[in-house]
């Protein structure tokens, strides 16, 4: 089994999500997307892989959210393209394996997709 996990090394519950999955001897590819920040393209494949709407994968607490003038009936166009330039407005972990795609909130649903 292999996830890819959209990682924040300094987020406890992503830590915490990777964690449990090598614990289970799971090959994890770790993607810092803070660093290697997802295209455009890979949110959009992210959300149908997902199945949710762009603001669910957001996070809208973060203070960029509010700077940017997003709300939460902002358009699913506009929603993307801050998550494509701000990528801390992503909500983590995300995991995608074979099975599936998850969001790991709490950090044990990515135990979901294996």
């Amino acid at each position: 089994m292999a996830v890819i996990l959209w990682h924040n090394p300094r987020c406890s519950k992503s830590r915490e999500a990777l964690a449990l999955l090598q614990a289970r001897g799971v090959t994890v590819t770790e993607r810092r997307y803070l660093e290697d920040a997802p295209t455009l393209a890979e949110l959009r494949e992210a959300q149908a892989r997902l199945g949710l709407t762009a603001i669910k994968m957001m996070r809208v607490k973060e203070p960029a959210f509010k700077a940017r003038g997003l709300s939460r009936d902002s358009d699913e166009a506009m929603l993307l393209a801050a998550m494509a330039e701000e990528p801390k407005l992503i909500e983590r972990p995300l995991a995608f394996a074979e099975k599936g795609a998850v969001i790991g909130r709490p950090p044990e649903r990515v135990l979901d997709i294996l």
